[in-house]
């Protein structure tokens, strides 16, 4: 089988039939999709409201070391378990290829959730919920949250970080506050 060159003329040709349909098509999704993007931001919930500052991952680091001697708890799989008081600054740390500590928090409670890197861009995904975040190293990523379920929440790196992306994964236990009522 040989490859032909095209004719001539083949760019000069207009679109006939069905092409001029599909045309107009695409267009008229690609403007209802740009409208919509303003709406997704503002009413949609889709992006995060989160603030961000400029963090060393040493300093970073040191943020979490405290925070874990402060408030463990215990253990899972060697990962320390970590209960903050309700309406705390919690720490999250991104490394390859792991999340630490295991957050536990309280169902119906504000917690500043803040989150960095040590080492490359990870992808925060929080499952089974559609929470989605980039992780860079060098930035404090603070997200605001209150827990609405009680359950045990899987945060996968969403964002490929190396051979071990597929074992990064971690832990958010919501305790369920309808017990202390």
């Amino acid at each position: 089988m040989a490859i032909h060159a095209p004719p001539e003329n083949w760019a000069e040709e207009k679109p006939h039939g069905f092409e001029k349909t599909w045309v107009v098509m695409a267009l008229v999704w690609c403007i209802v999709m740009f409208l919509m993007m303003p709406y997704w931001h503002f009413y949609g919930k889709q992006n995060s409201t989160g603030e961000s500052y400029a963090v060393t991952p040493k300093q970073f680091n040191e943020r979490v070391t405290r925070f874990v001697e402060q408030y463990k708890v215990g253990e899972m799989s060697g990962v320390p378990i970590v209960e903050p008081p309700p309406g705390s600054d919690v720490y999250l740390r991104a490394m390859m290829w792991s999340w630490y500590p295991v957050l536990k928090l309280k169902q119906g409670a504000e917690y500043r959730l803040h989150i960095s890197s040590m080492d490359v861009q990870h992808g925060f995904g929080l499952l089974p919920i559609n929470l989605n975040l980039q992780i860079l190293p060098g930035y404090d990523h603070v997200v605001t949250i209150t827990p609405t379920q009680a359950g045990e929440y899987t945060i996968v790196c969403n964002e490929f970080c190396g051979i071990g992306h597929h074992r990064m994964t971690g832990k958010i236990l919501v305790e369920s506050t309808e017990g202390n009522r």
